[in-house]
């Protein structure tokens, strides 16, 4: 294993990841609530995958669109609570520097699938709501096979070039990231060079596709708002606006520790670095956490199938 204390080198051949600093001492009691929450990650998207695919009636695109946000979710856990849990649990800090970096393509590229996935699902209720009598003319199984393959090339596209420039950068300070996973800005940080081309294209990443995103689902969410303000009852709008709850709820679910985090990296200077490692692990896992409950809660088709399940189970 690399030496903790190596300070003068060039391109080592692995990294050490120091889990959370400072709070070292807590890693085993810290695994506890991320154990939990990863095996909550993986019943409940594999739970969502098995009812959608057994169900026929829900081989609908919402329903394509929430196994493709499943399984996204299923990667970003995957790529980063594993070697978390072996970091708290057995010490195994050391990661080989290619998977630092394949670590790293996931976690970000999925990252930005996610947010896509989250604008497709806008557009699915825009079309449902506003333009009901089309919507299965209009959202295609062919239709939605495009626009889940359009969100995949996006987040590739836009990651890989970072993912190069942190590989070309030479690493001769110290081997040793202080982060639970490899962050893009974490690890290029050890660069002995000037890496403001890195930090600036994250910055543009990070922007470009948050604020075009969002800006797409503002707009089917006022386009959505307008067409409930116009039906003739309270009752029908409730009922109406009512089905975008899940999906409102996923929203705030990736968004809001997604701002807290970027807000935090960049002006939280101030911050113990315990809490930005902590904001970070966050901001990757509450979305995988959250979402199959507010589906399963919110999404009375799921409910009841669940139900019954268990139902058919229990006699």
């Amino acid at each position: 294993m690399s030496d903790f204390n190596t300070t003068n080198f060039t391109n080592p051949s692995s990294f050490i990841l120091l889990g959370i600093p400072g709070l070292e001492a807590a890693h085993v009691w810290l695994s506890i609530p991320f154990c939990i929450m990863y095996a909550i990650v993986v019943l409940g998207n594999f739970t969502l995958l098995f009812i959608v695919k057994k169900e026929s009636s829900l081989h609908v695109p919402v329903y394509y669109f929430l196994c493709i946000l499943a399984v996204t979710d299923l990667v970003l856990s995957t790529s980063i609570l594993p070697k978390m849990l072996s970091i708290f649990w057995f010490n195994s800090r050391e990661i080989d520097f290619n998977a630092c970096l394949t670590q790293m393509f996931f976690l970000h590229s999925f990252s930005m699938i996610e947010s896509g996935i989250l604008v497709a699902m806008a557009l699915d209720r825009y079309v449902a709501i506003c333009h009901p009598l089309r919507h299965s003319t209009i959202l295609t199984n062919p239709v939605v096979g495009k626009m889940s393959l359009t969100v995949a090339l996006r987040s590739g596209v836009l990651t890989l070039p970072g993912l190069l420039l942190a590989r070309q950068w030479p690493y001769c300070r110290t081997n040793i990231i202080p982060h639970t996973y490899c962050e893009h800005m974490a690890m290029v940080k050890l660069a002995c060079a000037d890496i403001r081309v890195s930090s600036y294209y994250g910055l543009f990443v990070v922007f470009f596709v948050t604020c075009l995103d969002v800006v797409f689902i503002s707009i089917s969410y006022t386009q959505i708002l307008r067409a409930v303000f116009h039906l003739p009852t309270k009752d029908a709008r409730c009922k109406t606006f009512g089905t975008c709850g899940s999906h409102l709820g996923a929203i705030l679910a990736f968004y809001i520790p997604c701002v807290l985090s970027l807000l935090m990296h960049r002006f939280g200077h101030s911050v113990a670095l315990h809490f930005h490692v902590l904001l970070s692990n966050m901001y990757a896992l509450f979305p995988p956490v959250l979402n199959p409950i507010i589906y399963g809660v919110r999404t009375r088709e799921i409910r009841d199938r669940l139900l019954r399940l268990f139902t058919q189970k229990g006699n």
